[in-house]
C-alpha cells in the first residue's frame, strides 16, 4: 500500500473477506488494515462479512490443496463483489495486493481478477506484480516498523485446519489467533494491539 502512495496513484482500499475464520481474526486482520489506512490517510471501504454466502461458494472444496480450486472460488467470489462495488462508484480499475505472498500463484490469482472485469464494461483488472522491485522483502519491513500482527495462515478455515494438521505431523505448536506480531521490542506495544483488536 505504501508503494501505491508513494507512486501519487489514487486508490481505495476495498476490504472484504468473508473467507477469514475465526471472526477474532478477521477482526484483528480488519482493524489493523484500517489503523494503517488512517493513519496514512487512505479511503477505506469495509464491506461486508458474509460467511454463509462463502461456505456456499466453497461446499465440496473442503480438502482441496492450498493453490487449488477453492482458491479460485475464494478469489472469484471477492473479485466479483470487488468489481460490482468499483462499477457502482465509479472506479475504472481493480488490483489486489494478494500477490505479494510468496505462498500465492500469481496466475491463480489475475486470472479470476480478469475473469471478474470482463463482466463489466467499464472495470479493468491491472496485473501488476507485486513481487517486483524486492517488494516481499519491502512488505516484512513495513511490517516490521508498523509491528503489523503475524498472520499464520492464509485466512479460511481449511487453511487453518490444514496448517495444524502440518504443525502436528512436524511437532510444532497449533496456531494460536491475536498472539504473534513482526516486532517484539516492546512486549506492551503487543499487549496493547491485541486488546484494541479484541
Amino acid at each position: 500500500m505504501l508503494r501505491l502512495k508513494e507512486s501519487n496513484i489514487d486508490y481505495t482500499i476495498y476490504f472484504y473477506n468473508p473467507n477469514i475464520h475465526p471472526r477474532e481474526e478477521y477482526l484483528l486482520r480488519k482493524n489493523e488494515n484500517l489503523e494503517f489506512a488512517r493513519k496514512h490517510k487512505i479511503p477505506f471501504i469495509d464491506d461486508d462479512y458474509d460467511t454463509r454466502n462463502w461456505f456456499d461458494q466453497t461446499k465440496g472444496q473442503e480438502w482441496e490443496p492450498e493453490r487449488g480450486k477453492r482458491c479460485s472460488t475464494c478469489f472469484d467470489m471477492r473479485f466479483l463483489k470487488t468489481a460490482q462495488y468499483a462499477e457502482l462508484h465509479g472506479f475504472s480499475i481493480i488490483s489486489s495486493t494478494l500477490g505479494i505472498s510468496r505462498w500465492k500463484d500469481m496466475d491463480q490469482i489475475n486470472e479470476s481478477g480478469i475473469k471478474a472485469a470482463m463482466q463489466f464494461k467499464n472495470i479493468e483488472y491491472w496485473t501488476y506484480n507485486w513481487r517486483k522491485n524486492n517488494g516481499s522483502e519491502n512488505m516484512l519491513l513495513v511490517s516490521k516498523s508498523e509491528n503489523f500482527y503475524m498472520q499464520e495462515y492464509c485466512g479460511c478455515v481449511y487453511s487453518l485446519r490444514d496448517t495444524n494438521i502440518w504443525r502436528s505431523k512436524n511437532n510444532r505448536p497449533d496456531v494460536q489467533i491475536g498472539l504473534k506480531y513482526y516486532s517484539f521490542s516492546d512486549k506492551n506495544t503487543s499487549d496493547s494491539k491485541k486488546k484494541d483488536h479484541a
